[in-house]
This record gives structure tokens, C-alpha cells and sequence, in this order.
């Protein structure tokens, strides 16, 4: 028997209903009430940039950056003035904390381009899932690129089974599934593994009701990157 999903219709004005509504004196009350819906409104960004448009923005900064071109853009104390007053960035990042992979320099892009989220091993969280929907939904981003990379550590441990102390764990059970789909393909082993888990947090976002919705309303694209600790070339993996 198959399950009907019902249609759920988000809008910026729904969210912060059900934030005011539902959460009440939460941080959807306290903070998009007035700071970020302030934002919204004096988001200095263009509002005309499609999805694919600003993926193409992002592979364009960082073939500046490989040539050592950059521009540098939007660096200057003016824009942090100008975004001082509100954000709109174009884009997001969901990318590794790896201190190697910082998304403003490699994307060669600056203060109020990009919204970004990092943790080890690039892995979509539910805390980093609702980072995301709120910087598409409210922020106004067209597009979300996860970005892996050569010789991820968190990768390497979860092939291992590495043991390890803390919360370190949950991360590497969250990466175990990748390593698994990937473990009989040919070539590199790690390298196929990091692959396989960028592919797999591009579908994890994928299947976010907010995030879907807006794909199916062209106001989204949602991709994938492999990022090369050695040329600092940034290669499509979906």
C-alpha cells in the first residue's frame, strides 16, 4: 500500500507564522520577527540570479582562485557596512570543517556571498538541514553545494572503524552508509568513498520537504562538489 506525502505548500510568510505560532517564544520568534526578517527586506543582493546562474558563479570563483586570479570581491569595510544592514547571499555551502576548505576563499567570493555550514565530513545533520532550508527559504539562496574533499579525515576514520572518544562517533555512523555503497567500486578507496558521501548528502537535502518544494518551484538547485586539497580545483559530482 502505497503512502500519499500531502502537498505542503512553504512560503516566507508561513514560516514565520509557524515559527510565531509553534514555537512561540523560540528563536524563530525572537530572531525572524525582527533581525532577519529586517534582513529579508534590506538584503542587498540581487534577487534576479537563477540557481544555475549562481552555481555557475561559484565554479567561476573558483577557477579565479586555481589560476591564483581572485578578485577578492565584496571585501571592502563599504560592503560590510552594506550587509551590516541585512544579508542575501546568493549562495550556500554545506562543506567540511576541515580547516583546508574555506568555502569564501576557495569560491573567491566575500562578505554576505555565501551561507555556510560546516561540519566534519560534510554530513547533512537535521541542525544543519534547518540551517539550510532557513538560508534558501528565508535568506533567499538559489543554490546548495556540498562541497567534500581529498583526503577527508572523518571519510578515512569511518572506512577504518576507527574507535573514538565522544559525539566524534555519530559523525563517522553517518558517513559509514557511503563507504559502504562505495567499498566495491574500482580505484581509490577513500577517494570513492568521499565521492559517495557527497552524492548521498545531495540526496539527504534532496528529500527535505522545504528544500524540495523549492526545487520543484525552479527557486533552488541543490549540487555536489569534490574539492582537491592539491590544485584547489572544485570538480561536479552531481
Amino acid at each position: 500500500m502505497s503512502i500519499q506525502r500531502p502537498q505542503i505548500n512553504f512560503s516566507r510568510r508561513g514560516l514565520f507564522k509557524f515559527g510565531a505560532g509553534a514555537i512561540g517564544t523560540g528563536v524563530l520568534t525572537a530572531g525572524l520577527s525582527s533581525n532577519l526578517l529586517a534582513a529579508e527586506k534590506k538584503a542587498p543582493a540581487e534577487d534576479n540570479i537563477t540557481p544555475d546562474k549562481a552555481l555557475q558563479e561559484l565554479l567561476y570563483g573558483n577557477e579565479r582562485f586555481v589560476k591564483a586570479k581572485r578578485r577578492s570581491p565584496n571585501q571592502t569595510y563599504s560592503r560590510l557596512v552594506e550587509v551590516a544592514k541585512g544579508q542575501k547571499p546568493f549562495a550556500s555551502i554545506l562543506g567540511c570543517a576541515d580547516s583546508r576548505v574555506p568555502s569564501e576563499i576557495i569560491f573567491d567570493q566575500g562578505l554576505g556571498d555565501l551561507f555556510v555550514c560546516r561540519v566534519a565530513g560534510n554530513i547533512a545533520t537535521p541542525e544543519e538541514i534547518g540551517s539550510l532550508e532557513f538560508g534558501s527559504l528565508v535568506l533567499g539562496s538559489k543554490v546548495i553545494l556540498v562541497v567534500g574533499h581529498k583526503r577527508c579525515g572523518a571519510v578515512d576514520a569511518a572506512i577504518k572503524g576507527a574507535q573514538v572518544p565522544g559525539q566524534i562517533g555519530s559523525l563517522l555512523e553517518a558517513i559509514k552508509p557511503s563507504v559502504e555503497s562505495s567499498k566495491d567500486q574500482p580505484g581509490d578507496k577513500l577517494e570513492n568513498a568521499c565521492k559517495a558521501n557527497i552524492i548521498a548528502q545531495v540526496k539527504k537535502l534532496k528529500s527535505s520537504p522545504v528544500l524540495s518544494e523549492l526545487i520543484s518551484t525552479d527557486k533552488l538547485k541543490i549540487a555536489g562538489g569534490y574539492y582537491d586539497l592539491d590544485t584547489g580545483r572544485i570538480t561536479r559530482v552531481v
